[in-house]
């Protein structure tokens, strides 16, 4: 899609946002490595560079090779932009210093801060740009580039730069969790948006992981976190991981948008990796141990369910009513999926299938596991599919 993209006439920037090692940055040299024009690529990852006149720079040397190529234009890439100072106000100001000079620039904007890259976008570039959301990597994805197992996935999740490393458990947990995690967490949102209390961040997201595929109201996260503040605090800090890629918090399916808002989250990872990479089990033990892999399985569903909607119109949602739960709840426009995962591990009695169907006559109703569809073929479906 992006290369067909990059191939029109300049019409839009294109944005390649999502959270680190979700593959941008070889996604993007794939491309230009095919399209045959003149490209330039910079990356703003370096702490000693600063904002505008850093952008003003690289946009010269694009327009250089622009008028150098004649009729065929020129690419410029900028990898990390949202690490810049005012970077938002500075591409507008060199994107439509070209656009009125009919220069042959096309532009891609790369960031592995989505929620701060869509701040950007919409408060200066409304209307001069198309974001391509870039997720963590799938099943099939996985499975194709490294020949991972259904097992594997399940355990060691999506991430493409840990796969070499799955032979050393110790050394494939530390990647995961100092270059991954610590990284995203310091420099990715501590370092460019404001946060009052950064330790309260970090314990939420590891009450997350641990929590993943549970309901938790914030008034018990509350009781669980020291210092934990108010309940609109914990929420911004839920937004700012799911901004992120790392963790989210699914909200209740309710006829009204402000009680879907209101509900408990129900916790999900949006990659195994960040949760498995934190256990005391190894990849063998965690097979073995039926709660802990049902966790991570169910888990598996909803960041699937959740990386394959980004960028559609498709919410995903979890159902529950005095006792009755759904597990995940998928919905495009008016019509629903309803999903229940037979995931290994006793969650108590939940027949919530026949009471949500009468309240809401879902166009699907789907089992995961056990006698319905299997977790390797679920899991290879993107859920867009489920609407067709």
């Amino acid at each position: 899609m992006l290369f067909a993209r990059l191939k029109e006439p300049r019409r839009f920037l294109q944005v390649l946002a999502g959270p680190r090692q979700s593959g941008k940055t070889t996604l993007i040299r794939q491309a230009m490595e095919a399209l045959n024009i003149p490209c330039h690529y910079a990356s703003a990852d370096e702490p000693t560079l600063q904002g505008r006149t850093w952008i003003e720079q690289q946009f010269e040397v694009g327009r250089l090779l622009a008028r150098e190529s004649r009729k065929t234009g020129a690419l410029l890439v900028l990898d990390e932009i949202q690490k810049m100072t005012g970077w938002s106000e500075a591409v507008k100001h060199q994107w439509d210093m070209d656009t009125a000079k009919k220069t042959p620039l096309r532009v891609v904007l790369l960031g592995s801060a989505p929620l701060l890259i869509q701040q950007g976008l919409t408060e200066s570039l409304a209307g001069r740009f198309e974001i391509m959301p870039v997720t963590h990597w799938s099943y099939s994805e996985m499975k194709d580039s490294f020949g991972w197992n259904l097992e594997q996935f399940v355990y060691f999740g999506g991430y493409p730069g840990s796969a070499d490393l799955i032979t050393d458990r110790q050394r494939w947990s530390r990647y995961i969790i100092d270059s991954l995690i610590e990284t995203t967490i310091s420099r990715d949102i501590l370092l460019m948006t404001r946060v009052d209390k950064p330790a309260l961040l970090r314990r939420l997201f590891h009450l997350g992981c641990s929590y993943s595929g549970q309901i938790l109201s914030y008034q018990k996260m509350t009781g669980q976190l020291q210092d934990a503040g108010n309940t609109t605090t914990l929420a911004h800090y839920l937004e700012l991981l799911s901004g992120a890629g790392m963790l989210t918090g699914l909200h209740k399916l309710s006829g009204q948008s402000v009680r879907q808002r209101a509900s408990s989250p129900k916790l999900q990872v949006l990659n195994t990796a960040l949760l498995s990479s934190q256990s005391n089990l190894s990849f063998e033990a965690a097979q073995k141990d039926r709660e802990f892999w049902g966790r991570l399985v169910e888990s598996a569903v909803g960041a699937h369910l959740s990386n394959s909607s980004a960028g559609t119109a498709i919410e995903v949602f979890y159902w529950r009513d005095r006792g009755k739960e759904v597990d995940f709840v998928l919905r495009l426009n008016k019509n629903l999926v309803a999903i229940e995962v037979k995931s290994g591990y006793s969650k108590g009695s939940f027949p919530g299938m026949d009471e949500f169907s009468r309240l809401f006559k879902p166009k699907r109703k789907l089992l995961v596991g056990g006698e319905g569809i299997s977790l390797e073929k679920f899991l290879s479906i993107p859920a867009m599919k489920w609407f067709e």
